[in-house]
């Protein structure tokens, strides 16, 4: 997994992150909501015990707070835009 921030601001940032196919983020939650947008490939994000299967132009929200995860079907990039106020 690669990532970079982007934006870095008080009210929010904006991470561009990189995956190989089977490579994700365990379950977690963040005190924020945030923001996907799949540039390219496509992942699975469970988002409170329900799987999304998202592709490339696709975005889903994340509510602050609700335990969430992510798996990269295939190889893919997302933006994940936290918004903190």
């Amino acid at each position: 997994m690669v990532s970079r921030t982007i934006i870095d601001k008080t009210t929010g940032t904006v991470t561009f992150f990189a995956f190989d196919k089977g490579q994700g983020l365990s379950e977690h939650t963040a005190p924020y909501d945030a923001l996907i947008y799949i540039i390219e490939g496509a992942a699975k994000i469970t988002i409170g015990g329900k799987p999304n299967n998202l592709i490339e132009g696709e975005m889903i929200l994340m509510p602050a707070n609700i335990p969430h995860s992510l798996k990269a079907v295939e190889k893919f990039k997302m933006l994940l835009i936290m918004i903190r106020s």
